[in-house]
């Protein structure tokens, strides 16, 4: 229910709740698209990420194979790219994700929220077990990706007490950094996660809400792009020093290692014609 994904079910005129549980968009020319934005001659190679705004791995994608099919095109060009998620799904695309993340142009970050299998089925119903995710952790290490853990997001009152757990539990299965983001309520959100929350843990609800809007000034958002992801005061303070002192505990602080863009080429396919021809 704490998706920030939702508002663009809302912007698109669609229920940010029932129409994001039930209704996915689907690009079926993403890969082609993909394909004539790094051959255009005017690109200029950058990182890119891939489930900023929701997971690519939704279970759609056993069928649809859209986000298998943007790996590929970036393994063509020798695209970098980093990518988050959710889903044991990404094992999937090992054969991808280990020669590029070998050759350091391949991130991936996990996404674990908890590792409480009853507490994982209320927030993320359809998302992979805390097992399959530590596994998919181990799996990705172990075929030299590089990877890491998100503990995003952190709830206080609801997870955060989870936070050196998850961060131990990930470091052992091989993940070699970490990152947070604490709870994040904007537009149609707050509404909809107070509700959940009130269903889902009413013992809990009020002090939940409390905590939170503690780390937003008092309210239930703050947009602050300098302090958004992260929330000023002593509570979100606290969660910060937490997280600090147990990722450098178990080895997960290192600073991020920049992707290669040198090794960016466009494939003699999608050259111009008289590029064919060496007149020099």
């Amino acid at each position: 229910m704490y998706c920030y994904a939702r508002p663009s079910h809302a912007w698109m005129g669609l229920s940010p709740g029932l129409d994001f549980e039930s209704r996915i968009f689907v690009k079926p020319d993403a890969a082609h698209l993909l394909e004539q934005e790094l051959a255009h001659p005017k690109y200029v190679c950058k990182r890119i990420h891939v489930g900023g705004n929701t997971d690519p791995y939704q279970p759609v994608e056993d069928e649809r194979q859209t986000t298998r099919s943007l790996l590929q095109v970036m393994q063509r060009f020798n695209q970098p790219f980093s990518l988050i998620t959710k889903s044991f799904r990404v094992t999937r695309d090992l054969d991808i994700l280990g020669p590029m993340g070998r050759e350091n142009l391949a991130q991936v970050f996990i996404s674990i929220t908890t590792l409480d299998r009853s507490l994982a089925r209320a927030m993320e119903p359809r998302a992979s077990t805390p097992e399959r995710r530590l596994e998919a952790i181990k799996r990705l290490s172990d075929a030299g990706v590089p990877v890491g853990v998100g503990f995003a997001p952190v709830i206080p009152g609801l997870n955060d007490h989870e936070l050196e757990d998850v961060l131990k539990a990930a470091a052992k299965a091989g993940a070699s950094r970490a990152m947070y983001v604490t709870l994040r309520l904007p537009l149609e959100i707050k509404d909809l996660f107070r509700e959940w929350l009130e269903d889902a843990r009413p013992d809990r609800a009020k002090r939940v809400m409390s905590l939170a809007r503690q780390t937003r000034g008092g309210r239930d958002y703050d947009a602050d792009w300098s302090q958004r992801m992260k929330g000023t005061g002593p509570v979100a303070q606290l969660i910060a020093t937490r997280y600090r002192a147990a990722a450098r505990r178990y080895g997960l602080d290192q600073p991020h290692p920049l992707l290669d863009i040198t090794r960016f080429r466009v494939p003699p396919e999608f050259r111009p014609q008289m590029d064919l021809f060496d007149l020099a």
